[in-house]
This record gives C-alpha cells, sequence and structure tokens, in this order.
C-alpha cells in the first residue's frame, strides 16, 4: 500500500444518509464487512442515489466515522452516501447534516483483496500524510472512506485501486 496524492478539498453543506452503525455490529475480525455485503445485496444505494445530490460533491459510496458521546463506546460507523441537505430520508435509513468544511484527503494505492485497506494502518498513513502537510485534524471529527468509480471500481493493469481516505480539517 503507498500514498498517491494528498490534497485539500472544499465540501459544502452536505446530508450523510445512511445507516448508522456502532462498535457493537462489528464482527470478529472488527470490521463492518458483513453491512457492507448487505448494502450491497439489498441495493442501500440504489436507494440513495434516488435522493437529491449536490453539486460538485461526488455520488461515491463512503463509509464515514466519527467519535460522539452519545454511544457507549463513542463511535458511530457510517455506510450511506452524501447528498442535499433537505433531501428526504428513505424509510428504514438515518440522517445527519455535515457543516461545510476543507477536508484532507489522501488516495491510498493497493490492493482490495488483501484487507490492508480495511486496516488501522492504512487511516494511521494516511492521517501522517496530511500531518505531513501541516494539516490538523479534530480527533473528534468526521473521518470517511470513499469509495470513488472508477479509481476504487476499476482495477488497474496490476491489479490496484485507488481508496480516498478523508478527515475534516480544523
Amino acid at each position: 500500500m503507498e500514498i498517491k496524492k494528498v490534497y485539500r478539498e472544499s465540501i459544502p453543506h452536505v446530508k450523510l444518509i445512511g445507516r448508522r452503525l456502532t462498535s457493537n455490529d462489528r464482527d470478529e475480525t472488527g470490521t463492518f464487512a458483513r453491512y457492507w455485503q448487505q448494502s450491497f445485496r439489498e441495493g442501500w444505494f440504489d436507494i440513495l442515489s434516488k435522493c437529491p445530490g449536490v453539486s460538485g460533491v461526488s455520488d461515491d459510496y463512503l463509509g464515514a466515522m466519527r467519535v460522539t458521546g452519545e454511544n457507549s463506546d463513542g463511535f458511530e460507523y457510517w455506510i450511506g452516501m452524501f447528498r442535499a441537505p433537505d433531501a428526504e430520508v428513505p424509510a428504514g435509513f438515518e440522517a445527519v447534516e455535515i457543516p461545510a468544511g476543507e477536508v484532507g484527503v489522501c488516495w491510498l494505492y493497493g490492493s482490495d483483496k488483501t484487507g490492508e485497506f480495511y486496516s488501522m494502518e492504512a487511516s494511521d498513513l494516511a492521517m501522517a500524510a496530511l500531518k505531513e502537510q501541516g494539516w490538523s485534524y479534530a480527533e473528534i471529527g468526521w473521518f470517511f472512506e470513499r469509495y470513488n468509480c472508477p479509481r476504487f471500481t476499476v482495477p488497474d493493469e496490476a491489479g490496484n485501486v485507488v481508496l480516498d481516505i478523508c478527515a475534516y480539517l480544523v
């Protein structure tokens, strides 16, 4: 796994619509893989893509995380999409509004088959790359994995893809 690109991006006010999970929902390996499988099996993203989007904001699938004081362990993991702030929330989904802000984006290049992208090592590598730029992020702010089409969905000649790991900057 290696870093391909690091940059800043402005994101307007958005509504994150999806399914909210906590650490209690992790599988035996500590991931939320079964919920990602469920999301594709049940067409969650087909439903969410019918909600109005935001101009200039991609329709990529997201694994969004934040630390809060609301849960027993203070951690939320959302599988969803950024949609327009006035978008109606489809039945069976939840939403949270996220204010406009600057985001540090790190493109990680590697194999999506090895599990390396879904580890703390990947997150730590990305956060270190943001710090190397002189940027700070809030430890209790929003972080997200962005599964961009085609960077993540179409492997290159070596069979590798790019996963965006992003953090709201302070």
